[in-house]
C-alpha cells in the first residue's frame, strides 16, 4: 500500500505541547475511508515521566479529530520497554471516551527498548482479526505509527520488511535521542514521508495545524494525478493503488503484473506448470497425457493405438515404442522378433580395468555386471565360451576361454577375481588378448569353424600406453570389439577400441552405480544373429554344403525383409490418406 496519511502522518507528534496544556485541534473531525491504525508508544525507562505524561495528551487530542468507529476508524494501542503490553486492542474500544480513558489510565513499563519485539507483536497480534482488525479481504488500510526516543536494543530491520509485506504501512516517528538509521530501517518507502525526527517533546504543538490539514484532504484519487494501473482507493489522508482480481501490485506500488501462481513453488506438477487467472494449471510434455489427479503425467500408451507387430511385448516411450523380449532372449534386426541367445556359438573375452583408479567398492560392482552378461549367455564347451583378463600396469589371465563349461563355474570364477589396482595399460591388455587369449592352447576354438570371437573392453580411464594399434590388429584378426567406459573414460578411445559402427559397439555410463543399463544393448550386440544351433555339427564354411544352407538362408533373409518393407510402406500410405482426410 502507498501511503500517504495526511501525506506525513507520523508528523502529528510534533503536534504534542508540555502536559499543562491540552492539545486542541480546529474544525470538523475527519469523515473518510475505514481504517485500521495502531499506536506503539516506547514506554522505556529513557523517556521521563512529564514527556510520557505529554504523549498521553496528544494522543488523547488526536483521537477528537478522528473519525472513530467500529465501521470508520479503529484505534488500538500498545506500549513496550523490554515487554510489550497492549493498552487496548482495534476491537475493544467503539467510543472515543472508552479509548481516552484508557490512555489517562496508562503507567510506563520504564526499562528496556525492544522495538522489534513491539513490530512482532503489532504485526501478528495487534492486526489480527481475533483483535478486531479487518479482514485482509476487505482491503482496509493498516498502519501503525511506532513512537520512541532511543536505540532499539534488537533487531528490526527483518521484522519491520515482514511487516510490510504483509500490508502493514510503518511511520517511524523519533524524539531527541532517537536513532536514525533505525528509524529507516522500519519505516515504509518513500522514506522522507515516512520517517520523522523530532527536537523534543515541547516542540509537537508547532504542527498541530499542519497535521490538521494532511488529516482531512481532499479525496486524492479525484485529482487524477495517482497514476494507478488499475484502480485508485481514497483512504483518510492518503491513497493505494488496487489491482483487479488476478493481479499483483509491483513494486512502485502503481503498475500491476498478472499473478504468477506457479512460482510459488506448491503447485505439484510432474512437468510444466501454466499459471491462469484461476490459478496454477499443470500440462505435460509432449507424449505425455495429465492424469487424473491434475499433477501426474504418464506418456502415451502407443501400442494400444498402432499395429506394433511386437512378438512378445511392446512398451510406450513418448511418440514412439519400443519391442521388448523375454529373459535371456535377444531382439532380431526388425525390431519386433525374438530369439534365444543360447542358439549361437560365441568365443567372448573380457578385457577388465583394474587399475588404482577403480577402486574396491567399483570393481566388485564390475564383477556382478560381469555376471550379468553371463547370465544372458548359453555357456558350454559347445555353446559360448568365457575368458576373463585383468589389466593394470600388467596383465593378468584370470581364466582362459577352455577352463569352464558352465555359466555357474564362470560367476563363480569371476566372484573369485582380486583387484590388482596401479596403473592403466589398455594397449598391453590388448595385445595379450590378440596374442594369446584367442589361441587354440587356451581354449578358443580353431578359425575353421568360423566361431564368432567377440572381445569386451571395460575401463574407466585414459590408457598409458598407445591402443591403437593393438586394437586394430585385433580387428584385422577378425575380433569383433566392444568397448565399455565408465566415468572419466575417453570416448575416442573407446572408438579406436570398438568395431564400427561405434554406435553399436561402444557404450558409456557416468558411473559405476548405473552402468546396468548397458546390459540392453550388449544382449542384441554380442549374441550373434545367425548364430549355429546347439545341435548342429560345426562345418568348414569351405564345404559345398555349407555354401549352399549360407545362400539358403540369406536367399530367404531378403525375402522376408522384402515383405516387412512391403507391409511398412502399406502402412505409411494409410497414414497419409488419414491425413489428406483430416484436413
Amino acid at each position: 500500500m502507498r501511503g500517504r496519511l495526511c501525506s506525513q502522518l507520523p508528523m502529528f507528534l510534533l503536534l504534542l505541547q508540555p502536559w499543562e496544556t491540552q492539545l486542541q485541534f480546529a474544525g470538523p473531525r475527519c469523515r473518510t475511508g475505514p481504517l485500521d491504525l495502531v499506536f506503539v508508544i516506547d514506554s522505556s525507562r529513557s523517556v521521563r515521566p512529564f514527556e510520557f505524561q505529554t504523549m498521553r495528551q496528544f494522543l488523547v487530542s488526536l483521537l477528537r479529530s478522528l473519525d472513530v468507529g467500529p465501521n470508520a476508524t479503529r484505534v488500538g494501542v500498545i506500549q513496550y520497554s523490554s515487554q510489550v503490553q497492549s493498552v487496548f486492542p482495534l476491537g475493544t474500544f467503539s467510543r472515543r471516551k472508552d479509548m481516552e480513558r484508557a490512555i489517562r489510565t496508562l503507567v510506563p513499563l520504564a526499562q528496556g527498548t525492544m522495538t522489534g519485539l513491539a513490530i512482532q507483536y503489532a504485526m501478528n497480534v495487534a492486526f489480527s482479526v481475533a483483535e478486531g482488525a479487518r479482514p485482509p479481504e476487505a482491503r482496509v488500510p493498516r498502519v501503525a505509527v511506532i513512537v520512541t526516543d532511543g536505540r532499539p536494543q534488537d533487531r528490526v530491520a527483518e521484522v519491520a520488511a515482514q511487516a510490510r509485506s504483509r500490508g502493514i504501512e510503518i511511520y517511524a516517528v523519533g524524539v531527541q535521542r532517537a536513532d536514525v538509521a533505525s528509524l529507516r530501517a522500519m519505516a515504509s518507502p518513500p522514506l522522507d514521508e515516512h520517517v520523522f525526527l523530532v527536537e523534543s517533546f515541547d516542540r509537537i504543538q508547532e504542527f498541530g495545524l499542519q497535521f490538521q490539514r494532511r488529516l482531512c484532504p481532499l479525496d486524492l484519487c479525484t485529482e487524477g494525478t495517482h497514476g494507478c494501473e488499475h484502480h485508485c482507493v481514497s483512504s483518510p489522508g492518503f491513497y493505494f493503488c488496487r489491482c483487479r482480481a488476478g493481479f499483483v501490485l509491483q513494486q512502485d506500488q502503481r503498475s500491476c503484473r498478472a499473478v504468477d501462481h506457479c512460482s510459488f513453488g506448491n503447485h505439484s506438477c510432474q512437468h510444466e506448470c501454466v499459471s491462469t487467472f484461476g490459478g496454477p494449471r499443470c500440462r505435460c510434455r509432449g507424449g505425455y497425457n495429465l492424469l487424473p489427479d491434475g499433477r501426474s503425467c504418464q506418456a502415451q500408451d502407443l501400442c494400444n493405438g498402432v499395429d506394433h507387430g511386437c512378438e512378445f511385448q511392446c512398451v510406450s516411450e513418448g511418440f514412439s515404442y519400443r519391442c521388448l523380449c523375454p529373459e535371456r532372449w535377444q531382439l532380431q534386426a526388425d525390431g519386433k522378433s525374438c530369439s534365444r541367445c543360447q542358439e549361437g556359438h560365441v568365443d567372448l573375452v573380457l578385457l577388465v580395468d583394474g587399475s588404482k583408479s577403480v577402486r574396491p567398492q567399483n570393481f566388485e560392482l564390475v564383477k556382478r555386471f560381469v555376471n550379468q552378461i553371463v547370465d544372458f549367455l548359453d555357456v558350454s564347451p559347445e555353446g559360448t565360451r568365457v575368458g576373463l583378463v585383468q589389466f593394470s600396469s600388467r596383465v593378468r589371465t584370470e581364466f582362459p576361454l577352455g577352463r569352464y563349461g558352465t555359466a555357474a563355474e564362470v560367476k563363480q570364477a569371476v566372484l573369485a577375481v582380486e583387484y590388482m589396482e596401479r596403473g592403466t595399460m589398455t594397449g598391453l591388455a590388448l595385445r595379450h588378448m590378440v596374442e594369446h587369449s584367442f589361441s587354440e592352447a587356451q581354449g578358443a576354438r580353431p578359425r575353421a569353424l568360423n566361431v564368432p570371437r567377440v572381445g569386451l573392453v571395460f575401463t574407466d580411464g585414459r590408457s598409458q600406453d598407445d591402443v591403437s594399434v593393438w586394437a586394430a590388429r585385433a580387428k584385422e584378426e577378425g575380433i569383433v570389439m566392444y568397448a565399455v567406459g565408465v566415468g572419466k573414460a575417453v570416448e575416442d578411445e573407446l572408438r579406436e577400441i570398438a568395431s564400427e559402427p561405434a554406435e553399436l559397439h561402444v557404450s558409456y555410463s557416468p558411473d559405476f552405480s548405473t552402468m546396468t543399463h548397458l546390459l540392453e544393448n550388449l544382449k542384441g550386440s554380442i549374441c550373434p544373429e545367425e548364430g549355429i544351433s546347439a545341435g548342429t555339427e560345426l562345418r568348414s564354411p569351405c564345404e559345398c554344403e555349407s555354401l549352399v544352407e549360407f545362400q539358403g538362408r540369406t536367399l530367404g533373409a531378403l525375402e522376408s525383409l522384402s515383405q516387412n518393407l512391403a507391409q511398412l510402406t502399406a502402412r505409411l500410405e494409410d497414414v497419409e490418406n488419414q491425413l489428406a482426410t483430416q484436413k
